[in-house]
């Protein structure tokens, strides 16, 4: 994918968590996202979505979750007007299959990809389960993709599945909280990490993962950035790139 700007931009956010922790907050939350879409679409050359965009998401053959309508009617207006936008999955999101392809036209990506924006290097994902550390959430992840487990969960009445996913979400946030996991962790940052360890092989200009809730703008090496995007449920940022450089800002009011 190389990705020509033409005196436009290119726009990322993550971790918009729709759903989460309840309808209300959701939807105003909801209507924040819409209004960025709206503020943002005549100057956007492509708009990446980098996981965790819904706090809850699993597609049954013929049902998917409830809600969002007003976001997924906007995806679909983006893409009416010929707007490319990418999604990829994250930790809450995963099991995302076809719906968005065949519904919206909207690429979803279920690994970090590489592209070219503008002659930079870009590495994009949303960056759950890379670099050092977090074993624990690596075996989770490998058995929540399986096979098997997907056809046995899809076996589950949704409001059931629903329900189980959306207690598991709750109590995963709670924890992290409680265990300060979502505060910088200085030199030992993983995605920082994985970040330097990528670049002793592989030369990105930029670095773009979501995940950690941490607005950040670090150097890796000389000439390489990483930036994680923060979130929606208080911050509300997002990461744009002029072709010239990349900036992380903030939805003002």
């Amino acid at each position: 994918m190389n990705i020509q700007l033409q005196g436009k931009k290119v726009f990322f956010a993550s971790d918009f968590h729709l759903g989460a922790p309840d309808e209300t907050s959701s939807k105003k939350r909801e209507k924040r996202i819409l209004h960025w879409l709206d503020s943002i679409e005549h100057e956007a050359a492509a708009i990446f979505l980098v996981g965790d965009i819904f706090d809850f998401w699993f597609e049954y053959n013929k049902v998917i979750p409830k809600g969002f309508v007003r976001f997924l009617g906007k995806v679909a207006d983006l893409r009416d007007k010929n707007i490319p936008v990418i999604f990829f999955t994250g930790n809450h999101d995963l099991w995302m299959q076809d719906y968005f392809e065949k519904e919206l036209d909207v690429p979803v990506h279920h690994h970090p990809i590489q592209l070219k924006i503008e002659g930079k290097n870009f590495l994009i994902g949303h960056g759950d389960g890379l670099g050092p550390g977090d074993a624990q959430y690596k075996i989770l992840k490998q058995i929540f993709t399986n096979r098997i487990a997907k056809w046995l969960f899809r076996w589950l009445h949704p409001d059931i599945g629903v329900w189980l996913a959306q207690k598991w979400s709750s109590n995963s946030r709670i924890s992290k909280i409680q265990k300060n996991e979502n505060d910088f962790k200085g030199e030992d940052e993983w995605l920082w990490q994985y970040c330097h360890q990528v670049e002793k092989n592989q030369h990105f200009d930029y670095y773009v993962f979501g995940h950690r809730h941490i607005p950040l703008d670090l150097p890796v090496g000389e000439k390489s950035r990483y930036f994680n995007l923060g979130e929606w449920v208080s911050q509300y940022t997002y990461g744009v790139f002029d072709g010239k450089q990349f900036e992380i800002k903030s939805l003002e009011g």
